[in-house]
């Protein structure tokens, strides 16, 4: 087959420097702000705290680059000739999701011991043999987050028999994990809900409760999860008020024992620091973002001297000393694309909120649900300009602060509906009435989606059973049989 040579033309899209920073610091919520530019600053020597000094640098850069003397043309100085595989700008490497501290006051985090090493460090306690704790470790290492073993057995044996050598039984196995579920938090170590209410309730104080409760979770564990009450009140020959003291005594248990061990990373993101704040004053809202620790930040005027100094010297420069150029070129742009990135992403979130606070404008206001309009991210992206993805991108894990509370931004983001006259109103009303109408219903007789489409029709909503249905999921609102009370 003869080679042969042909030019192609096509047409790509390629995401700048500058686009790729401005995505990646748009979806993060402040605080992880904060993290990044901290970063930024420890990573990048040519970025310096302060604000910006007038740069007379520019004009040198396109004389630098536009001269061709044979050492160092515009080629050599692009983006892709000293993007080499050690010195790709950190934002394409690095993950930004990282927590954040405030600038002068660092964020505590826990240097608690984490579940498996609170495990580990009871086990120690125990006089075990030596293949004996290699297994109890084992096990502990495939005990998750929530306190569960979540491998069976018999798998765990195989996983011993090629990995470490180790012929362990079943049975074995069995009686190793029992001494792990004897570990503090109570629960531990349990294959399933049954057996985790069973380990907890076994370690309480005896009494009538106790045992009925036992009993219950031992032998009518699907009744009792079916909330089947009538049918364990028959069986058992007991009566409401006998089964409401073993109902109250298992509600006290922790189906997830595990849960007090949460990194402390997790415990730290679940703070929540609002991006933004909408303050009213004299029946009029006022809008500002939340930039108290984020720094000013400027290019070091001492690298784009020595980029300078480099310049006023091209005739004579040696290998080393162009190598050396293009390391403080590379990390002079990279400076420059984080402050122009960090600019746009401030100008973006302004703009967005903005217009989110002029479309709900009578419920920052007001603070009352009901007058919440229906918007979707189309809405937004219309009036701000952007596209629909930038908007989602800003309204993700975003949150604002007003009089009334903290809301995420996500909140004020509702489907259109309409009455039975015509009206257009938000679904987050309806999904209001239907809480109400749950709140208040006879719990011994709850309230079926049916039943709830049409008292929803009564009030002038028209809607199907499946979108209550949907709807009450939405809410996190189980179904009228798991909401039955005794």
């Amino acid at each position: 087959m003869a080679l042969k040579q042909s030019l192609q033309l096509k047409q790509q899209q390629k995401l700048s420097p500058l686009q790729m920073q401005v995505i990646k610091l748009t979806e993060l919520p402040v605080i992880e702000l904060e993290e990044r530019i901290k970063q930024e600053l420890e990573d990048n020597p040519a970025l310096e705290e302060g604000l910006e000094a007038t740069d007379d640098t520019s004009d040198f850069d396109d004389e630098y680059n536009s001269e061709d003397d044979g050492n160092i043309s515009q080629e050599d100085l692009t983006l892709g000739d000293y993007m080499n595989e050690e010195e790709i700008p950190d934002y394409q490497l690095r993950d930004s999701n990282r927590q954040a501290s405030g600038k002068q006051e660092e964020i505590p985090f826990s240097v608690a011991a984490s579940l498996h090493e609170y495990l580990i460090e009871q086990l120690g306690e125990c006089e075990l043999e030596k293949n004996d704790e290699k297994v109890a470790e084992y096990i502990i290492g495939n005990i998750d987050e929530n306190g569960y073993l979540d491998r069976s057995l018999s798998a765990i044996s195989d996983d011993l028999i090629f990995q470490q050598n180790l012929d362990i039984s079943v049975s074995k196995l069995e009686e190793i994990l029992k001494i792990i579920q004897d570990f503090e938090p109570a629960g531990i170590g349990a294959r399933n809900l049954q057996e985790c209410l069973l380990l907890q309730l076994t370690r309480k104080e005896k009494s009538d409760n106790t045992e009925l409760a036992i009993k219950i979770i031992a032998d009518y564990f699907e009744e009792f999860s079916k909330r089947h009450y009538d049918k364990i009140i028959r069986q058992l020959d007991i009566d409401e008020t006998g089964l409401k003291g073993a109902i109250q005594e298992i509600t006290t248990l922790n189906p997830k024992p595990g849960n007090n061990w949460g990194d402390s990373m997790s415990i730290t993101l679940s703070t929540i620091i609002p991006d933004f704040i909408v303050e009213t004053y004299n029946g009029e809202l006022l809008l500002s973002m939340n930039n108290r620790n984020i720094p000013d930040l400027k290019v070091s005027r001492e690298y784009s001297d020595l980029l300078k100094g480099y310049a006023d010297n091209k005739e004579s420069m040696s290998a080393d000393s162009k190598n050396a150029v293009l390391f403080v070129k590379q990390k002079l742009d990279s400076a420059r694309w984080f402050i122009d990135a960090i600019k746009q992403r401030q100008d973006t979130l302004q703009r967005t909120m903005q217009a989110i606070m002029d479309m709900q404008y009578d419920f920052f206001l007001t603070g009352d649900e009901a007058q919440l309009k229906p918007m979707i991210l189309k809405d937004v992206a219309q009036r701000t300009g952007y596209d629909i993805s930038t908007i989602s991108r800003v309204s993700n894990s975003k949150y604002v602060q007003t009089s009334f509370g903290i809301y995420p931004l996500k909140y004020f983001f509702s489907e259109s509906m309409q009455t039975d006259t015509g009206e257009e109103i938000s679904s987050r009303e309806v999904k209001a009435i239907l809480k109400e109408c749950i709140e208040h219903e006879d719990k011994k007789k709850p309230l079926t989606d049916d039943r709830l489409s049409e008292i929803l029709k009564e009030k002038g909503y028209i809607i199907a059973r499946r979108t209550v249905a949907k709807y009450r999921e939405q809410m996190n609102l189980p179904v009228a049989r798991l909401r039955k009370e005794i």
